[in-house]
């Protein structure tokens, strides 16, 4: 993994985990990468529907378990809908450390617009 790979300082352990009590357990960084994809014959509303079980038990679990500075980056698209699922499903960490990485595959003359 790159983190590791890179040998920061600050970093001390990673938890990889299918079980979110655990991977999250006094967390100070959060990466939520794991959202459903788009299946075949599957409707936006489908996608929404399953992604929002997923970021709704990570949310609970970040909310249980995490430390309280927590910095939580969703990736899995849509990453700004995730993002808001997981935040409110964690009702005692303010939404500002909810952060949401948005068009990673744009070209960076659209990075500076």
């Amino acid at each position: 993994m790159e983190l590791a790979d890179c040998a920061f300082p600050l970093l001390t352990d990673i938890v990889r985990s299918s079980d979110p009590n655990e991977a999250f357990a006094d967390v100070d960084y959060a990466l939520l990468v794991g959202a459903r994809p788009r299946g075949p014959g599957m409707e936006r509303k489908d996608l929404l529907l399953e992604n929002a079980k997923i970021f709704s038990a990570q949310g609970k679990a970040l909310n249980d378990h995490a430390s309280g500075a927590v910095r939580v980056l969703v990736v899995g698209n849509p990453a700004n809908t995730n993002a808001l699922i997981a935040s409110a499903n964690a009702p005692d960490i303010p939404s500002r450390p909810f952060s949401a990485m948005m068009r990673p595959e744009s070209p960076p003359r659209w990075w500076h617009n």
